[in-house]
């Protein structure tokens, strides 16, 4: 059986955006996989990847110096 998470939210915050943000700080963290984020947040991968874009959160973890050498193949 699933946890379970009941929380009163502030008016300004929809639950839709607490959803994301829980799964996004949760992915972000590596606790759940892009898959399981992105039905946790109730959106698609390609749209929760794009969300996670617009808030700073790399989709993948790809040290730069590894990114800057495969560049330079």
């Amino acid at each position: 059986m699933p946890n379970q998470l009941t929380i009163e939210l502030p008016i300004d915050i929809t639950l839709q955006e607490a959803k994301f943000l829980l799964a996004a700080k949760l992915f972000e963290t590596g606790k759940l996989s892009l898959g399981q984020a992105a039905e946790l947040s109730e959106y698609s991968k390609p749209t929760f990847m794009e969300l996670l874009g617009k808030v700073g959160i790399p989709v993948f973890d790809y040290p730069p110096e590894d990114l800057e050498q495969e560049m330079n193949l």
